[in-house]
């Protein structure tokens, strides 16, 4: 996407791969057929001519901020900036952009859908959809583009200014990239740092941190909860969604009209709303759009009822977090699928929530003796160490009664084991619906 925008804007890009073992012609066939011929790549490491004359370094989100190459460039003053940044400069009309460490697809998913039922031209971009640099020359001054936002892409930027902003939730999460959780939520605030008062920041009541920082914040905020009544803003009070302003609350809706499980949902449903209302949107235009949603793919996504037992995948779990919501949403005794990369993740106040719903716990990947012991922890004996990804489902089908649900809802990152968390997902639906 960056390669494409350098492009678009007669700029003349490097790509730099440091990875050695890639291969130059796989790198340029990835890229746009018209980018190809107007792109140098290199493997390895640049030249000192070329480093002397960069005026502008755009690392992937994965790649580290902090690393002695990041460190002569900025001696050098080559400006870091991320994908996101860059994209911002050179696009046009207004911007929803949301953030949290779970909850962000759904959301953003949602507030794309609506918009793009009232508004001609949408885009969505970022970790969802196409690279925001890739659509950054289409948008234009009427035009909205809604964008899901890592904390990874908010840690270098500069100028990048949403007209509504989200910070859905911050939990620990990434702690192996960002090293303390103060970095984190710096990282995750950037989001509205940029923001006045003609801009709206919506946040969540329930969380510390974005609660913490609705006092702070440079934006108008809106505030929703699924935990307590709010004088403004919006709230659950049993299975209505409740708008209020200044005291006076009227019912939106109820959480049982859309399609969506679990209390997380619901709170993502606030923030969609919030979102919406802040860009101008009605409630009569929403409401279809809600009604009719369905889950995003990977999180908390019913698969298939096979001899009275349900599968759920909920492979997008990949933090203990997201993987409360998981289990939480669970009405029957639950298999429990668990495990994977070690992010520096605490298991404690998962497993504390998931233990009186777990009828057995499968675990499987790097993290399964450390997810064990904290398991054990909070009285949870039963356990099943899984060879490989397909003895663990083959040992759920086993053991899982009529009535019983399936859950994969790993609480950990995929990588070791799975390209991403969506081909593990789509392994477990594979498998399920060959039952």
């Amino acid at each position: 996407g960056s390669v494409h925008l350098a492009c678009k804007i007669g700029a003349k890009p490097i790509l730099l791969e440091q990875n050695e073992k890639k291969k130059e012609d796989e790198i340029r066939n990835s890229l746009h057929a018209e980018d190809r011929s107007l792109c140098d790549i290199v493997i390895g490491k640049l030249s000192e001519e070329q480093r002397e004359n960069l005026v502008l370094c755009v690392p992937s989100p994965v790649v580290s901020l902090y690393t002695p190459f990041m460190d002569d460039l900025r001696n050098r003053g080559v400006e870091i900036i991320s994908e996101v940044e860059f994209a911002f400069r050179f696009s046009k009309g207004r911007l929803l952009a949301i953030t949290g460490t779970n909850g962000k697809t759904t959301t953003t998913s949602l507030v794309y859908a609506i918009m793009k039922s009232v508004y001609k031209k949408v885009f969505l971009v970022g970790n969802i959809g196409f690279s925001y640099a890739e659509r950054a020359m289409e948008t234009e001054d009427d035009s909205v583009t809604v964008a899901e936002i890592s904390s990874f892409q908010l840690e270098a930027v500069r100028e990048f200014h949403a007209d509504v902003s989200a910070i859905l939730n911050i939990t620990p999460d990434h702690l192996n990239r960002h090293h303390t959780m103060e970095n984190y939520i710096w990282c995750k605030e950037q989001i509205a740092r940029n923001e006045n008062r003609q801009d709206t920041c919506v946040l969540n009541r329930d969380n510390i941190y974005t609660s913490q920082f609705a006092k702070e914040c440079s934006a108008r905020t809106v505030l929703f909860s699924s935990k307590e009544k709010l004088e403004n803003g919006l709230f659950l009070d049993g299975d209505q969604i409740i708008l209020a302003k200044d005291g006076d609350g009227t019912s939106f809706m109820n959480f049982s009209e859309s399609t969506l499980v679990g209390i997380c949902n619901a709170e993502n449903i606030m923030a969609a709303i919030a979102i919406c209302l802040s860009a101008g949107v009605t409630k009569e235009q929403m409401l279809p759009v809600i009604r009719q949603f369905r889950a995003v793919p990977h999180r908390i996504e019913y698969v298939a009822t096979k001899d009275g037992v349900s599968y759920y995948n909920d492979s997008k779990a990949t933090n203990p977090d997201a993987a409360i919501q998981g289990i939480c949403a669970m009405t029957a005794p639950t298999i429990l699928i668990a495990g994977g990369y070690d992010k520096g993740n605490s298991y404690d106040d998962w497993l504390k929530a998931a233990g009186p719903k777990v009828k057995e716990l499968v675990l499987i990947g790097q993290t399964a003796p450390q997810i064990a012991v904290c398991a054990r922890k909070y009285g949870m004996e039963q356990l099943y160490f899984a060879d490989s990804f397909s003895d663990a489902l083959k040992h759920c089908t086993s053991i899982a009664k009529e009535g019983d649900a399936v859950l994969l809802s790993p609480a950990c990152a995929s990588w070791g084991m799975f390209e991403n968390y969506e081909q593990r997902g789509d392994l477990f639906k594979e498998y399920v619906n060959r039952l």
